[in-house]
This record gives structure tokens, C-alpha cells and sequence, in this order.
């Protein structure tokens, strides 16, 4: 299937016989970086993670926790905290779908206060943003012929982030599937290594024999059937309208702004 913005199809590139489309970010674990690192709060979030001996993110993630909490949001709703926060996450260009370097990020719901409440909202709110950018890309490649994706298999170090995770499954309606090796990549190098010694026939049978599903992570209404109410789905719909109108709109701008020239 041939999708505006989105490279390939490539013919035998990873699995022979088989297409391969390759839809990506400029950037996600970086954004992160960037994101918590530069806020008015970074000096404090770093002394207490130093002082705790755990990652900055954990730091986040416990606090977000604590302010659900506080607001009397089961944690599993954590997500709704950013009711009044939107990020789009190109600030080193769109990859995919849209294909356009000149794309930046963007911020709306930004207060006058820069402490670490703050810059927790601003990391979840990122976070999301980043699942709403792969949502966009999914339905791209949907309404171009794709046939429905329903399962995502996740690789990479922002597996390690739960929250990461969730935000994906909850944003694109899919089933996330985290391999039982966390270190994805060297068993691949090890899968081909395999395949190259003769130990397997073929590579989708090496990959089967060496590789194996550790866990699931469902979005919200699959996770609890017919006992969810429709808060968690319903609220993922609403700001991905606002993340798609931000892009959209950026893009207006920058036209209104190149007449001006």
C-alpha cells in the first residue's frame, strides 16, 4: 500500500516475501529529554531524583499518581490530567504522516508557573502527544487501503515507560504486545545470526523459535469490557481532535505567514 508521507512499501526489507511500510518520529525519547531538561522545575526534578537514586521519570510518574490522587482520579484515569494541556511533539520537523521538515512543536495551556506540577502535566501531556502522533499515522495508512491495525509490537527503550505505553494503547485503540527479551535489538542480531548458520531454514522460523510475547497492555475499553464507563476513550477522542486541528493550523500559519514574504 502505497501512503502519502509514509516510506515503502518495501518488498523483502525485514521479513522475505513479505511488504514493509515505515511510518516514524523525528523524535519521541529525545522530546522527553528536551522536555524535562529545559522547564523551570528540571533543577529541582534532578535533585530529588539524584537524592532518591532513580530516573527523573520516576520521579514524574509518582507525582502524577499523587496528583490523580488528589483529584480522585482512579490511577488508571491519570491520563485526564491534561484536560487543558495539548503538545505537538514536531519540534525537529513531522516524519510521518505528513513529510515536512518545516513542522515545529507546539504548546497550548501553559500557566505562569514553572514548578515540578507543572512539569509533570507537561511530560504526561507529551507523552500523549506522541501517541496521538501514531495514531495519526495509523489512520493515514487506514484511509489509504492499510487494512485496520489492531495490534501494536512494541521495541525499544520507551518500553521501559509504562506510562508511555498506556498512552498508546488508550490513544490508538490497540493492543500493544512487549516482546519477553527487552533487548529486542541484539536478539534480532542473534535471529539473523542463527539464520546465517543454518541452525533455522528460514527467518520467520528462527523468529518464532527464538522470540516470544511477554506482555499485553490493552487500551482502556478492552482492558475492563463491559464494566468501563466511556471517560478514558472518550477523552483520547477529544484531544486527538485538538492535536489534529493544532497540526492543521500550523500549517495555515505558516501559508498566512509565507504571503508576508
Amino acid at each position: 500500500v502505497f501512503v502519502p508521507g509514509v516510506w515503502g512499501p518495501y518488498y523483502s526489507a525485514m521479513v522475505p516475501e513479505l511488504y514493509l511500510n515505515e511510518g516514524g518520529q523525528s523524535t519521541a525519547g529525545k522530546l522527553l529529554d528536551h522536555v524535562t531538561l529545559t522547564h523551570g522545575a528540571t533543577a529541582q526534578l534532578q535533585a530529588i531524583a539524584k537524592e532518591r537514586g532513580v530516573s527523573r521519570y520516576t520521579v514524574l510518574d509518582e507525582r502524577l499518581a499523587e496528583m490523580a490522587a488528589e483529584q480522585g482520579l482512579p490511577a488508571r484515569k491519570l491520563g485526564l490530567l491534561t484536560a487543558d494541556l495539548h503538545v505537538t511533539p514536531d519540534f525537529f520537523g513531522n516524519r510521518s504522516p505528513l513529510a515536512d521538515p518545516g513542522m515545529r512543536g507546539g504548546i497550548i495551556g501553559l500557566p505562569l508557573s514553572a514548578n515540578l506540577d507543572d512539569l509533570a502535566l507537561l511530560y504526561l501531556a507529551t507523552l500523549q502527544a506522541l501517541a496521538y502522533q501514531t495514531k495519526h499515522i495509523i489512520d493515514t495508512m487506514v484511509e489509504n487501503g492499510h487494512a485496520p491495525i489492531e495490534t501494536i509490537w512494541v521495541t525499544g527503550g520507551l518500553i521501559k515507560n509504562r506510562l508511555y505505553l498506556q498512552a498508546h494503547a488508550d490513544a490508538t485503540g490497540c493492543t500493544l504486545v512487549l516482546p519477553q527479551e527487552q533487548e529486542a535489538v541484539l536478539l534480532g542480531s542473534a535471529v539473523l545470526g542463527a539464520r546465517a548458520a543454518g541452525v533455522f531454514p528460514d527467518l520467520p522460523t528462527a523468529m518464532s523459535q527464538m522470540s516470544s510475547v511477554g506482555e499485553l497492555i490493552k487500551p482502556y475499553q478492552l482492558e475492563c469490557a463491559d464494566e468501563c464507563d466511556v471517560s478514558v476513550p472518550s477523552f483520547h477522542a477529544c484531544k486527538y481532535k485538538v492535536f489534529r486541528k493544532m497540526t492543521d493550523d500550523q500549517r495555515e500559519y505558516r501559508e498566512l505567514m509565507a504571503t508576508a514574504m
